[in-house]
């Protein structure tokens, strides 16, 4: 045993004196024996997207959408609170909304006319692509729970026939469908967690089979719906969602953190779920709930955002070559993540 431990310490002294003469050789690099082969589509910020003017502010950042040239809609909470950039970042067109409005998302439907969902005047409002107004539902400045008033509504989604549908949203708890004039048809929906009831119906989406896409963001799940309020699918403790965008092929990707419990912070107090989320995704699913991909993002400090975090993910937008466009609150920016696969 003391022969052991006199080689023991001769070898310690060996490689200490080794390593401070330069004598003792380098540790050959070992070679990965597995394939290094990305087999899986990845995501990398693009930093210099977009090339904002001076004099452009940007503030929380809830909603964006993508029109059928390729232009990327951002609905930011300050002045001007429609930013319009093409793919490669230049600003394109803008337009403001009234003071007391407050952004929460915004769509685009297939004549082109921008929806917005206004969380401080609470209306969901048709627009022409140039700031018209052509149409709202709801009493403006006037919350409400009846056939014309709606309170903090925080999205719509339109079906193949025009009818609007409403995620009715902070203040309601309720989905209410109108008839492409506006016109209110009916409404369900009551704040609680079993089926058919909601706890922030946060966002709303319709696929090409008119399959309406809830995202129930309290309660941890997407509940899927027919016109007629039919629930026909739930996906739960998967994410906690707080955005949609549905591709023409009906890829439905929702972003949002996954499954966490209640957590209360005392700079946040009466927040949601998720304010502060643990982590921010991405996910890719398909009309029967497969989930096809998923992408984490960092998520970044307060005032400490870096290219690529993201804090308080609050929407998404794809556009045809699949790259991602996000917005996000607490970060109060825009970014574009662009796709990539070896």
């Amino acid at each position: 045993m003391k022969n052991t431990l006199i080689l023991l310490a001769a070898m310690v002294i060996m490689i200490i004196v080794g390593c401070k003469t330069g004598d003792s050789e380098p540790t050959p690099a070992v070679e990965s024996p597995y394939p290094k082969v990305n087999v899986t589509p990845w995501f990398e910020v693009d930093a210099s997207w977009p090339k904002r003017p001076a004099g452009i502010p940007w503030s929380d950042m809830p909603g964006v959408a993508i029109d059928g040239t390729g232009n990327i809609w951002c609905y930011t909470r300050t002045q001007p609170a429609i930013q319009v950039y093409s793919p490669d970042g230049a600003l394109v067109n803008s337009w403001a909304t009234e003071t007391n409005s407050v952004a929460h998302q915004i769509k685009i439907d297939k004549e082109g006319h921008i929806w917005l969902a206004d969380i401080g005047l609470h209306l969901v409002r048709k627009f022409t692509p140039e700031g018209k107004e052509l149409m709202h539902i709801g009493t403006p400045g006037v919350e409400g729970k009846d056939n014309t008033h709606l309170n903090k509504p925080t999205d719509m989604a339109i079906a193949s026939n025009g009818d609007i549908f409403i995620s009715d949203g902070y203040g309601n708890a309720r989905i209410v469908h109108c008839d492409k004039n506006g016109k209110f048809i009916k409404a369900w929906g009551t704040l609680g967690n079993s089926d058919g009831r909601f706890s922030i119906p946060h966002a709303i989406a319709i696929d090409s089979k008119d399959r309406i896409y809830v995202a129930d963001r309290n309660n941890v799940r997407i509940q899927i719906y027919d016109t007629e309020a039919k629930l026909v699918d739930s996906w739960r403790n998967i994410v906690v969602p707080w955005g949609f965008c549905i591709t023409e092929n009906d890829d439905i990707w929702v972003c949002g953190s996954s499954p966490m419990k209640w957590r209360f912070n005392p700079k946040y107090p009466g927040a949601p779920l998720g304010c502060p989320p643990k982590d921010q995704v991405f996910m890719r699913f398909r009309p029967n709930g497969k989930l096809l991909q998923m992408w984490t993002l960092p998520k970044a400090t307060d005032g400490e955002e870096r290219p690529g975090e993201l804090n308080w993910l609050h929407c998404l937008a794809v556009d045809k070559k699949g790259n991602i466009y996000a917005g996000d609150i607490i970060g109060k920016r825009m970014q574009k993540f662009v796709r990539h696969i070896d």
